[in-house]
């Protein structure tokens, strides 16, 4: 059984971890931090959490907590997983992993001398879509693949005193949307394609008016060949979440990756599939870190594999090249 203890209790807490925690088989939320008390109280109500805490470096020393679930900003991810480490919990932290490939390290290495586990909020391999595209793509069935493009855009301009104002603060987010969106769709194309040998970027603001950029495109090669164009932006008024992979054989075109539907068109012609995901998006990452502790092997996501998207973000805003 974990016993969990969730740090952090923004929207997405609310909505998606949360439930998760409590719904997960083999799982209890047991405690919850957040340092803004009237908050905290309310979300306890909600979530009919036992034990509250207005300091995570408390909440982090308690005995009957065994996992952590870290829900806040990024600036502070590598300070509290090594904080839970250090006292013997497993964690589970949301993307992206830390703000630099060195705070990435100092998780995995304090999570590995512990013997705890280290998981990170990448959820889009579970969603049953992106498995199908593995499917379709080692089966040859559309041949090889050569270019892939990704569209994400979600019109976003916060106020300072917003709830969700952190993000546009960069010594907190790290970056705009390349850091916050973008980096789940770069975690899918590693997914998808393996290795990056290579990445040229452009970052910019548009359409924001503060020190941070709302708009940018990262061109990807890999190892394997393939070519891919990650473009995301907060600027445009019409949303986006759009997937298409071509191959020397066919094409594959996902309008929108939550929803689940994809266009497969090879030489016998073409058809729709179906292939919706779990409302809750977090409760297969919970499942699978849930049961990677029971069984004693790694999630589905590691530590590793958040590391590897923060190596391809700071080529991406310049501060070192893969």
């Amino acid at each position: 059984m974990l016993r969990w203890g969730l740090i952090g209790c923004g929207d997405i807490a609310h909505r998606m971890v949360a439930p998760a925690l409590r719904t997960a088989a083999g799982s209890e939320l047991l405690a919850i931090a957040r340092a803004d008390a009237a908050r905290l109280a309310a979300f306890a109500a909600t979530h009919r959490v036992e034990r509250t805490y207005t300091r995570w470096q408390d909440l982090v020393q308690d005995r009957d907590v065994n996992a952590v679930y870290i829900a806040t900003p990024p600036d502070v991810h590598c300070q509290q997983t090594v904080a839970a480490a250090e006292a013997g919990k497993h964690v589970l932290c949301e993307k992206p992993m830390a703000l630099s490939v060195d705070e990435c390290q100092r998780m995995i290495d304090a999570c590995r001398t512990r013997g705890v586990t280290l998981g990170i909020a990448y959820y889009r391999g579970f969603f049953p879509v992106v498995r199908r595209v593995q499917e379709i793509l080692s089966s040859g069935e559309i041949g090889r693949p050569v270019i892939a493009h990704v569209l994400l855009f979600s019109p976003f301009d916060p106020a300072v005193d917003d709830p969700r104002g952190w993000l546009g603060d960069r010594a907190r987010a790290g970056g705009g949307p390349m850091m916050d969106m973008g980096c789940h769709r770069i975690e899918m194309l590693l997914r998808l394609f393996g290795h990056v040998c290579g990445v040229t970027a452009w970052v910019g603001r548009l359409k924001i008016d503060r020190d941070i950029d709302d708009t940018a495109t990262a061109l990807f090669r890999f190892r394997s060949g393939v070519h891919a164009a990650l473009s995301v932006s907060w600027a445009p008024s019409e949303r986006r979440d759009s997937v298409e992979i071509f191959a020397t054989s066919g094409t594959i075109s996902i309008p929108a990756l939550g929803m689940g539907t994809m266009i497969v068109r090879d030489a016998a012609g073409g058809r729709t599939e179906h292939h919706p995901s779990n409302p809750n998006h977090h409760q297969p990452l919970v499942d699978d870190f849930i049961s990677a502790v029971a069984e004693r092997r790694a999630p589905l996501v590691t530590g590793e594999i958040g590391l590897e998207v923060n190596r391809l973000e700071a080529a991406i805003y310049g501060i070192a090249n893969p």
